[in-house]
């Protein structure tokens, strides 16, 4: 048991962000710090990710709002793309960028050399489960390691009490699982010729399977009970909001939420969940229902626990879709005498009622009274995507600028 005095020190909530608009949703929605990707040697290819004048952008104005941001150069480089190490290095150095995410010994080693001044994490890819691993990266100048997801509670805090009070432990808490060890895999490279240890994964564990008997062609056999076959690699998503006081308690220095290929939407939704509820935890008082709530309202799979409390049955057999009760609406631009100014994202109709997400306060309900278009035109519903409306609600409630309106599918 770790001393009771570990909740006076707040641990920081770091976010995913796959561009601009995704990493300004996380400042704003409440994040201590951010993690994304250059154009080149991140772990995710999917998002947009961020050129080199991006990234500078990104930096200045993550640091205005008082987050910090954290570079990917967590792929493992083959001997040709080594070369190339040196000069993007030092433009992450260049640019101000608070930590380097590395997976390689040899990319640790570049990045001390041409990035003295920035801090260097052991990404989750380096597969650090014990205290030993994670002292000899400490050693070789390492100021995080991203802890592998397999760890138990308690495990991760043995690694705290022997590892040095100045090494911080970073902890995934919410957001997508690999069926592989530390996301290691080669089921994409050998199905698809992506290779997920280059950022390129197709998901291959989220396909469905049957097998098949070498004399009987083209007769499948379902895995499981069932006419459709069976997802056996599908894993579940990781899902620690009712676990946050252990979690802080295990010794984690960063509560990590998964997804820079997820939308605005998912990131704002998340950071807000967490950030909310480390700042009851740190204050003594219990998690309110509505942020466990808030975590139902975005795209998910099941959800679990992981390894937190030992080998928890993580994978879904009967599917490998989503889980998605809130559609998304519309994203407020502003306010003014009653009337909300929205950019239309789905489609909605004047009468629904509207569930608003905020940053850092408890959701609330508004009614659409009335819809008009640009031109001042009354209509009764908003087809068009990107359709820029104003939204009369319900009299004395207003809408802040930046807020997500969704509705109830």
């Amino acid at each position: 048991m770790r001393d009771k005095n570990i909740f006076a020190k707040r641990p920081e909530v770091l976010a995913p962000a796959g561009d601009m608009e995704r990493l300004m949703a996380a400042v704003n929605f409440g994040a201590d710090a951010v993690y994304l990707a250059g154009q080149a040697f991140g772990m995710r290819t999917a998002p947009n990710n961020f050129s080199e004048e991006e990234i500078v952008k990104a930096v200045e104005f993550a640091h205005k709002n008082g987050a910090k941001v954290y570079i990917t150069c967590n792929t493992l480089p083959h001997n040709d793309e080594v070369t190339e190490l040196p000069s993007f290095i030092q433009k992450l150095a260049d640019a101000r960028v608070d930590a380097i995410i590395v997976a390689d010994v040899g990319v640790l080693q570049l990045a001390k050399k041409y990035a003295p001044d920035v801090d260097v994490h052991i990404s989750t890819q380096a597969g650090v489960v014990n205290y030993l691993t994670a002292r000899a990266f400490y050693e070789l100048g390492a100021k995080r390691v991203i802890l592998a997801r397999e760890l138990t509670l308690e495990e991760i805090a043995t690694i705290r009490a022997k590892t040095d009070a100045d090494l911080e432990l970073e902890v995934f808490v919410h957001g997508s699982m690999c069926v592989s060890f530390s996301g290691r895999c080669l089921l994409s490279s050998y199905l698809t010729g992506r290779d997920a240890n280059r950022g390129d994964c197709a998901q291959p564990c989220r396909w469905k399977y049957s097998l098949v008997e070498e004399n009987r062609e083209g007769q499948l056999f379902p895995i499981v009970e069932g006419s459709g076959g069976a997802y056996i690699l599908n894993s579940r998503d990781l899902c620690m909001i009712n676990h946050i006081p252990e979690v802080i308690n295990a010794g984690a220095t960063s509560l990590k939420i998964e997804g820079r290929a997820k939308s605005a939407y998912y990131v704002a939704t998340t950071t807000n969940a967490y950030r909310n509820a480390v700042d009851l935890c740190i204050s003594g008082k219990p998690i309110e229902p509505w942020i466990i709530d808030e975590l139902e309202k975005i795209s998910h799979r099941e959800y679990s626990t992981g390894f937190f409390f030992g080998n928890e049955p993580g994978q879904i057999y009967s599917n490998g879709g989503y889980i998605r009760k809130y559609d998304v609406v519309a994203v407020c631009d502003g306010f003014n005498d009653g009337m909300a100014e929205i950019t239309q994202r789905n489609k909605f109709s004047k009468g629904d009622t509207l569930d608003v997400l905020e940053s850092g306060r408890k959701p609330f309900e508004i009614k659409v009274e009335k819809i008009l278009d640009q031109w001042g035109n009354e209509v009764e519903s908003a087809p068009h995507a990107m359709q820029k409306l104003f939204v009369q609600v319900d009299e004395g409630k207003k809408v802040s600028s930046g807020a997500y309106l969704r509705k109830r599918r």
